[in-house]
């Protein structure tokens, strides 16, 4: 096999603030295999929240190159799993984009999508939703209005600031009709969380994402017994493991390839969280269609995408699945995660 990767800083459409921050750039590092004339394509969106950067992503896969280069077999995925989980074990990100290239560079070798090689039903994903960042509440509203406008039905709004509720407000008039879900990351304190969770569940709040800091389990627990509107675990769910954690903590959690290491992670934590009856909500960083593409062919698995990364970016060196409102037509996709140079 033959390994290249590229650094690449891709602007996003607007400023994106959490509550950790703005940005107007994503760094990511996008990743090719070929094998026999096949070439596969996936992608590293790193985080430094998680420990990783796009220079110690590129150094990741420049020492990893020689163990990449050794591999003889595409669809050996267990065992290149292994092989990265004992040789990467924090550098998730790294983990995911080859991971995501081999699962590219697999489907392709066989002439299939990927959803088709895993038995999944396209028409199973769900919509994903459309994130409204941090910014003042006019902003947020006129975001929220052209989301609507582009045919997204269901809108991620970040908070974490001095003046939420104006904020929810001001969205909710730019989209009416919108389902909401909230996103707080890790923002509040635990008797701030449950204040702003009554407030958010009487109004039409679909849940609240990641209210309080990762670490504080016990938090998030009396947050969701003491709130009707269901909670996800973000922050505090990064992998497979954490699942029983957190299972009296939450309803859903969070699973993004960032985070857990890629592809098989990713499905390892999809079914550890159905096994203790949390719901699932499939996630991303601001990420290029290179690594967002393989994220929708598990969408099938899940209850709830948000898979809105690449659309936030105003360039982007691949082009992926096609959305549409928010709807992924995977049935075009004819080999492959659909990922590709532009």
């Amino acid at each position: 096999m033959r390994l290249s990767f590229q650094r690449h800083e891709l602007p996003t459409d607007d400023p994106f603030g959490i509550a950790r921050g703005t940005t107007t750039t994503a760094a990511v590092v996008t990743v090719e295999i070929t094998h026999e004339g096949t070439t596969g394509v996936g992608g590293a969106a790193p985080s430094e929240y998680y420990g990783e950067t796009a220079d110690s992503v590129c150094e990741a896969l420049e020492d990893l190159r020689p163990v990449v280069e050794a591999w003889d077999d595409p669809h050996a995925s267990q065992r290149v799993a292994n092989t990265l989980a004992t040789r990467l074990p924090d550098a998730a990100a790294v983990r995911a984009a080859v991971s995501t290239a081999l699962a590219d560079l697999a489907a392709r070798d066989l002439g299939v999508p990927c959803y088709r090689q895993w038995g999944l039903d396209p028409a199973a994903a769900p919509r994903t939703s459309y994130t409204v960042a941090i910014a003042d509440p006019e902003t947020m509203a006129e975001r929220a209005e052209r989301a609507v406008e582009a045919g997204y039905d269901t809108l991620k709004v970040k908070v974490g600031t001095d003046d939420d509720r104006s904020r929810i407000r001001a969205v909710r008039r730019g989209a009416p009709d919108a389902t909401l879900r909230v996103d707080a990351n890790c923002a509040w304190s635990p008797a701030d969380a449950i204040e702003q969770a009554d407030w958010l569940s009487r109004r039409d709040v679909q849940f609240l994402e990641q209210p309080v800091a990762a670490d504080d389990l016990d938090g998030l627990a009396r947050v969701a017994s003491a709130t009707s509107l269901p909670v996800c675990a973000d922050e505090s769910c990064v992998a497979a493991p954490d699942v029983p954690r957190v299972v009296d903590a939450c309803d859903l959690v969070t699973v993004k390839l960032m985070k857990c290491g890629g592809v098989r992670p990713a499905v390892e934590q999809i079914h550890a969280a159905h096994a203790h009856g949390l719901d699932v909500l499939l996630g991303c960083m601001l990420e290029s269609n290179a690594s967002i593409a393989p994220a929708w062919h598990l969408a099938p698995l899940v209850e709830y995408a948000d898979l809105d990364g690449a659309a936030l970016l105003s360039t982007d060196p691949y082009t992926g699945v096609p959305l549409d409102g928010g709807r992924a037509d995977l049935e075009s996709v004819t080999r492959g995660t659909g990922a590709r140079r532009c």
